[in-house]
C-alpha cells in the first residue's frame, strides 16, 4: 500500500506553495523575492485553477498583481 501517491498536478502545487513561503519568508534580504513570491503566487494561481479550486486561484492572482505591485514600490525606493 502507497501511503503517498501523487500525481503530477499535486506536485506542482506542492511546488508552488512551497516556492511561496520560501521567498515570503526571504522578501526582506532583496526586492527579488518579492518578485519572485508574486511569480509563485501566479503558479499558485494555475494551480487553483487546474485543480477546480476557482476562488484559490482568483485570490492567488490578486495576491500575485499586490506583490507586482511591492515589488515596482519598493524597486522606486531603493533609486
Amino acid at each position: 500500500m502507497t501511503f503517498f501517491k501523487m500525481d503530477a498536478l499535486t506536485l506542482f502545487g506542492l511546488f508552488a506553495v512551497t516556492a511561496m513561503l520560501v521567498t515570503y519568508a526571504l522578501e526582506s534580504r532583496s526586492t527579488w523575492f518579492i518578485l519572485a513570491f508574486a511569480a509563485a503566487c501566479a503558479l499558485g494561481s494555475v494551480y487553483g485553477f487546474l485543480q477546480g479550486a476557482w476562488p484559490f486561484g482568483v485570490v492567488e492572482a490578486i495576491w500575485s498583481a499586490v506583490a507586482v505591485r511591492r515589488w515596482h514600490q519598493a524597486r522606486q525606493k531603493q533609486t
